[in-house]
């Protein structure tokens, strides 16, 4: 009996340290970790969009030209707060794709609408939302950022030796879907105040 007591005493330690060498805890951190990095990404596209509403109002009120513009952001921002990705969702390549369309095709209309009203400068309430936005869509993307550092170390940590293992084994990780911006998202917006032909 003294033997079977030494012996588990001695291979309780040793298992103890093999497990936690494959993965067993580091799995599930860097899952929340990236977790956490696209709660931020929702939080600041979020923010974006609360302040969209205050930005078309006050440019309704101070010019009547290129209503076109506004609809198209105000239906682009419908659009974009309608899809949504859930945690559960971040190894889904078409749902993390159609989320980062409908978020360019928003930012495309926000850069037409910053585009087309150049003399709204001058209108105070106008700066000081732009400046938020401006401030807005840098958080959007230093956020963006951070998910996907925090998707490529998951990544890399269920693929490499030893996490490899509990990665297969206890958790049955799949690889996150990084994000990616849609290729409209690559082209400029062409701007057009209507005088113009083709």
């Amino acid at each position: 009996m003294n033997r079977n007591r030494l012996m588990t005493a001695f291979l309780a330690p040793v298992a103890i340290v093999s497990l936690s060498g494959c993965g067993i805890n580091s799995i599930p951190t860097a899952e929340e970790e990236a977790k956490a990095r696209w709660a931020d990404v929702q939080n600041d596209y979020q923010r974006r969009s609360d302040l969209i509403p205050n930005l078309v109002e006050t440019v309704k009120a101070a010019a009547t030209q290129e209503k076109s513009i506004l609809v198209e952001v105000t239906q682009a921002r419908a659009s974009a707060s309608q899809i949504q990705v859930t945690g559960d969702q971040l190894t889904d390549p078409a749902a993390m794709a159609r989320f980062a369309e409908a978020q360019s095709r928003l930012t495309i209309t926000l850069q037409r609408l910053q585009e087309a009203y150049p003399e709204l400068k001058s209108n105070k309430n106008y700066e000081t939302l732009m400046v938020q936005l401006e401030g807005t869509e840098n958080r959007v993307a230093r956020s963006r950022e951070r998910y996907n550092g925090a998707v490529q170390a998951y990544n890399t940590r269920i693929r490499t030796f030893p996490d490899v293992i509990g990665a297969k084994i206890f958790y049955g990780a799949d690889p996150m879907v990084p994000y990616e911006a849609s290729e409209e998202a690559q082209t400029a917006p062409k701007v057009n105040f209507g005088n113009t032909t083709g």
